[in-house]
């Protein structure tokens, strides 16, 4: 094996949910194929479309040439408009067109992993003309295949891989996003600090403590008073994250401690996928 150690891991993590993803569509017929999932405006088809997508361009393939339909209410910025393209141009594509186009690009992709023999400080396209190192594109690829295995999971009634090595890579990513939750777009106050206390298959207890100067930092010490605590499981966490639920949806499901204020504000920041 010639990939880099620091990469195996978002390998991994990518294999695995890409596999689960194959076993859940594989015997889907026809018409579940079209049941709505968390993913705002998009379908089971939509969300393994776009999984396809993201892999080709991983693979470096041309992107699809294609004109969008003016009415995707789902569609308002110019990163909608990136991503919907690789979904849009598979929106009339069969069950069978589907499950083979997908078994044909896994195929592609573990040839490109068995051969990746970059650093991984290598530059590689990202999306929208941006670039980034190739370690970044692997784990937030392999970020993304994992959330949309839940999606599809959810859509179909069928859970499970919360405690996969990409709900691994989905935590730590996540986690990394939660100082600018709180300090920046929630405004917590200077010199606090707020808990998060996360139970169920992945459980960890995490702090954000807040400096004088309102930068936040992420820190597993627990903290004595903190301004506010939120208790959450695992699951809940994830959905608020990714933006598939809204606060008052899952509030029977966040105990919210603290300046109810604060809390509010956490929670309608908390969302930080685009």
């Amino acid at each position: 094996m010639s990939l880099h150690p620091t990469l195996q891991p978002y390998a991994d993590a990518w294999t695995h949910s890409i596999e689960a993803i194959s076993e859940l569509v594989q015997p889907l017929v026809e018409g579940e194929w079209n049941r709505r999932t968390p993913c705002p405006g998009w379908s089971v088809r939509d969300v393994v479309s776009h999984v396809i997508g993201l892999d080709c361009e991983m693979l470096g393939d041309p992107r699809p040439i294609h004109t969008l339909p003016r009415d995707l209410f789902h569609v308002t910025n110019d990163h909608q408009r990136y991503m919907e393209m690789q979904v849009d141009v598979r929106r009339h594509h069969t069950a069978p067109e589907m499950t083979s186009e997908l078994e044909y690009v896994v195929i592609r992709r573990n040839r490109q992993l068995r051969n990746e023999s970059r650093d991984p400080g290598t530059k590689v396209r990202g999306h929208l003309g941006t670039e980034l190192t190739l370690e970044e594109s692997m784990r937030a690829h392999a970020f993304n295949v994992w959330v949309h295995e839940q999606d599809l999971r959810a859509a179909l009634g069928r859970p499970g891989n919360l405690d996969s090595p990409g709900a691994y890579v989905a935590r730590d990513m996540l986690l990394a996003q939660l100082p600018a939750v709180v300090a920046e777009r929630a405004n917590a106050p200077r010199s606090s600090a707020i808990v998060f206390d996360v139970h169920g298959p992945l459980e960890f207890l995490r702090t954000i403590r807040v400096d004088i100067q309102g930068r936040g930092t992420l820190e597993t010490v627990p903290a004595l008073g903190p301004a506010a605590t939120f208790t959450l499981d695992w699951e809940t966490y994830v959905r608020l994250a990714c933006g598939r639920v809204t606060p008052d949806a899952v509030a029977d499901r966040v105990k919210a401690e603290g300046d109810p204020e604060l809390t509010g504000a956490v929670l309608r920041n908390f969302a930080v996928t685009p």
